[in-house]
Parts: C-alpha cells; structure tokens; sequence
C-alpha cells in the first residue's frame, strides 16, 4: 500500500485549519498528521512525530511563521509551504521566506467562494505533493482531481507555422517549484543587450510584482510584471502577473503580451502551456523556448507545439531541477532539441541570439 504523505498544518486560524483539511484529504495521497494553532504548539507535535510536509502561515501570535521557518531549516530541514494571504503588505514577508527555504508559497483559501475553494485544492494538493518530493537542505539566508484543462480552453492550437524566421528572437520560460531561484539564476546572467523575455513562473496574486521588483534590481536587464499590451524588447523580461494567463501576441513586427482571465490549464493560472502554444502560433521559429524546473506536466504539450512550430527547445536537466517533472514530461514528449544545466542557459541563448 502507497504510503500517504503526512501534513503538519500551522495556522492561528481554526477556519482555516479546518478548510485547509478538508482540501487535502480530499486527496488519497495525503493525510492530515496534525494541526497547530501557532509554531509552540507545532514544534511539540514534531516532537512525537516528523511530517513530511508542513504548511505554514505567516502572521501568528507569539512566534511569527518566519521566524519558525528559519528554526526548522537550520535544525531539522523539513519541506515547507507557505500559506499565507499575500496581502501587498505582506509580499516582501512572503518573498523572504523563499529566501529561507519555503518549498513554495501559495495563497491562502478564501472562505465561502466555491470556485476558488475548488481551485485552491487542485493548487494545495500539487503544492503538497512537490514539496513531498523536494529534498531540502540547512539553508541559510540567500547568496481524485478537478477535470485538467488543456491550452485549448484559453487559445486554439495553431494550424500552421507562424511566419519565415527572422533575426530578432524572443526567449519564453516556463518555471514552478524552485523556479524563483533558478529564474534569478538565469537572469541576472544576462548581459543587457539580451533577447526580450517573457516567463510565467506558477506564483500567487500579489506575488509577481514584488518578485519582479526584486529581480530588476539585481539583474542587468529590466525586469518587470506584465501588463497588458507591453512590448517584448531586448534587455527587458516580463513576468506573467500572478493569477492571470499570459499570451504573446503579434502585431507586425513588433511583439507583445495579452494579459487575460480563463479557467485553470494544466492546473494553474498562469499556465505554461498558454504562453507556449501562443509562442508557437505567432512567433515561431523566431522564439526560444526554456521549461525549467517544476511539479507536473504544465508547459510539455506547448513545448512540443513549439518545436513544431521551429522554435529551438530547452529543458534544464535534472541534476540543477529541484524538481524534474515539467522538464521531464516535456523531454518525454520529443519536444525538448537541448537539455542542460542551469547555469549553461543564459551562456547559450546569449550566443545563440547575438546579433
């Protein structure tokens, strides 16, 4: 019998104790090991019992999550989630917590609202079960499921290829689990006269600008959330704002982005295989394309429409992934023409689209 995974569940919140419960036993792999009411009341818990994945809030009284995230990183490394609302406030908090060694930071489930509660636990039960697959280290500071949806929802699969191929390239990224760190990898990487960029890393409302802003600082190129319309220009990257979709689009010669709402793809909003299939319907064999490391399959079937299409393909290997799975399910698929490591990336697409 397949073991389930044990979930530790800390939240001064009895509501959302017990929503956050209910969402993940929902799910025949996981199990609830227990709940706290705040870290105390945790830590004695992980006395008697180690979970295997713990799902943390940020805001608590007597110690803040934080706080406790750091305690259980440099004593007994243990994946961790964080659960938060992500309030503007508090995305500098949340974004730390990255920084420490969260697994992954998802947003809180508002209560009442039967679609998003729906959609949360499609996101928690994902998030539970990469994060029971992460091996996390000491780390210290920086230096039976909803129907899944395809790309089909949100944009028709281009009947043909875009157009002749052309000397100016664009680069488009998909990332999930682990993607924050490897996506600053990558980026700060590049020297300014890069290719425009355009990613979508799986990451909640509220979330992507702070991130955004954090990356525009420490890169060379200009980073910033999308909004819609924006031009894809060299030495900038835009970031798909999170729970929105992100589309390329064509006018002319120019290239740009189409910021909209729709259902989940491939569990997520934004989803990879949206920018893809829309890379593959109007860029072509102009675009490069990156699948980074990540839980699921989200960005494999657009990939393999981009190749198709004549675009070149990348998959980070597995060896630099925290997580292999889209970058797996991509190269089982034949739509990947080039794995290699993460710090291989941005080398090779600087000389690939040197002008």
């Amino acid at each position: 019998m397949k073991k389930k995974i044990r979930v530790l569940i800390v939240d001064d919140s009895a509501l959302v104790r017990k929503t956050l419960s209910d969402l993940l036993t929902s799910d025949p792999d996981i199990e609830i090991m227990g709940t706290a009411s705040d870290p105390f009341v945790a830590a004695k818990k992980m006395k008697i019992e180690v979970p295997d994945v713990i799902t943390l809030d940020v805001e608590m009284p007597r110690m803040d999550g934080i706080t406790f995230l750091k305690k259980i990183m440099s004593q007994h490394p243990i994946p961790v989630i964080i659960c938060s609302t992500l309030t503007d406030k508090g995305t500098e908090t949340a974004f730390k917590a990255l920084e420490y060694g969260a697994v992954e930071i998802i947003t809180k489930p508002k209560l009442g609202t039967r679609q998003f509660l729906e959609e949360s636990k499609v996101r928690m039960c994902d998030a539970v079960k990469a994060a029971a697959r992460v091996h996390v280290k000491r780390i210290l500071p920086k230096k039976k499921a909803e129907p899944k949806l395809t790309a089909d929802a949100v944009l028709a699969k281009p009947s043909s290829r875009a157009m002749v191929k052309t000397t100016e390239k664009i680069v488009v990224i998909g990332a999930s689990t682990g993607g924050t760190e490897a996506l600053s990898t990558f980026l700060e990487a590049l020297p300014q006269d890069s290719p425009g960029i355009v990613i979508v890393q799986h990451m909640p409302e509220n979330f992507t600008a702070s991130f955004a802003k954090r990356l525009d600082m420490s890169c060379n190129i200009s980073v910033k959330e999308a909004v819609d319309n924006d031009s894809i220009l060299r030495g900038r990257a835009l970031i798909a704002p999170g729970n929105y979709h992100l589309l390329l689009k064509r006018s002319g010669a120019r290239y740009h982005v189409q910021i909209k709402t729709g259902p989940l793809v491939s569990r997520h909003r934004p989803s990879v295989d949206v920018l893809f299939r829309s890379t593959a319907r109007y860029a072509g064999a102009n675009a490069i394309g990156v699948i980074m490391t990540g839980m699921g399959d989200d960005g494999a079937q657009g990939m393999l429409e981009m190749k198709e299409a004549g675009a070149f393909t990348i998959a980070q290997d597995e060896a630099t992934s925290v997580v292999f799975g889209m970058p797996q399910e991509a190269i089982k698929r034949g739509g990947v023409d080039k794995i290699m490591p993460l710090q291989n990336i941005a080398p090779f697409i600087v000389q690939e689209t040197r002008l």
